[in-house]
């Protein structure tokens, strides 16, 4: 199972509309992550041969992830989404931390994917910061299928941000860009502070890349400046003794990058920041919907 970071409190606006279970379009073997007009066609959302083995670690079946990354597609593709903020929650509710949810965050960007006989067609590739396995306090920026994404679950539940239409083609251009990358910090930290450098994790990215597209900057240290000014970020509530043992003897928690009482972005946090300074940005959340056995 990959590893995470921990992300926050409760969802502030949430929904859960009831979707038709889409036809089976062609499966999956490849994709490309070049941006397309959205449209209501769905993609199977199965990835690449090394999923399997994502969907043998997973809590769920694999139809059943399959299916719930359907639903997630549809949900996206009938707000005529380019480009969505999506989270997912890899620890059942008994094992989060006092007060976090959603563990994961990452970019759902509606892209043109390569099907078997080398036919193109619309699709959400996830554009996502991941802790690496054997080198917990680094991270690389990759890009999966929704089932890959959700096969990490441990609850199959979405978090769900959409932007404005212009914030979304302003992601985009930064998504196409060297910034995205130029924004990654591989030091990873699953608490990083979002005010400072030096750690990162998913979410900070994720808020890294809004903030380029929202100020129209590449400069990071502008980038913080706004984030400074404009962002609230979620205490962390942790033992300060836990912490500095965390710190000394588990590499993917750091606190090298808190000059004060821990604090870190969260799904919560970037939604509250969008509702407040993207005005008709919506915030939902997806549930599965069951099949209509008739």
């Amino acid at each position: 199972m990959k590893s995470t970071c921990l992300i926050a409190s409760l969802l502030l606006m949430s929904f859960s509309p009831a979707y038709a279970d889409p036809a089976p379009p062609p499966v999956l073997t490849g994709m490309t992550a070049t941006p397309d007009t959205a449209s209501t066609a769905i993609s199977d959302g199965i990835a690449t041969s090394d999923s399997h083995d994502e969907f043998k670690r997973s809590h769920f079946s694999e139809d059943r992830i399959i299916d719930f990354s359907r639903q997630f597609e549809k949900a996206l593709s009938e707000k005529s989404a380019l480009v969505a903020i999506v989270a997912r929650m890899d620890q059942p509710g008994s094992e989060r931390p006092e007060g976090m949810r959603y563990t994961q965050v990452a970019f759902a960007v509606h892209s043109t994917i390569t099907t078997p006989d080398g036919k193109k067609m619309p699709g959400y590739a996830i554009y996502a910061l991941q802790q690496e396995e054997k080198h917990k306090d680094t991270s690389r920026l990759i890009q999966e299928f929704p089932a890959d994404f959700f096969s990490n679950a441990a609850v199959l539940e979405a978090g769900i941000i959409i932007p404005t239409p212009r914030l979304q083609q302003r992601l985009l251009d930064v998504i196409n860009s060297p910034v995205y990358s130029t924004l990654h910090d591989p030091h990873f930290s699953s608490i990083a502070n979002p005010y400072t450098l030096g750690a990162q994790n998913d979410a900070e990215h994720t808020l890294d890349v809004i903030c380029a597209a929202l100020y129209r900057t590449s400069n990071i240290k502008r980038i913080k400046a706004n984030e400074i000014a404009y962002f609230k970020a979620q205490p962390v509530k942790i033992n300060p003794v836990r912490l500095k043992l965390d710190s000394l003897f588990e590499s993917g928690m750091s606190s090298s990058d808190q000059p004060g009482s821990p604090e870190t972005a969260t799904f919560e946090t970037i939604a509250d920041f969008l509702q407040k300074f993207n005005k008709g940005s919506e915030v939902m959340r997806l549930v599965p919907q069951e099949k209509n056995p008739h």
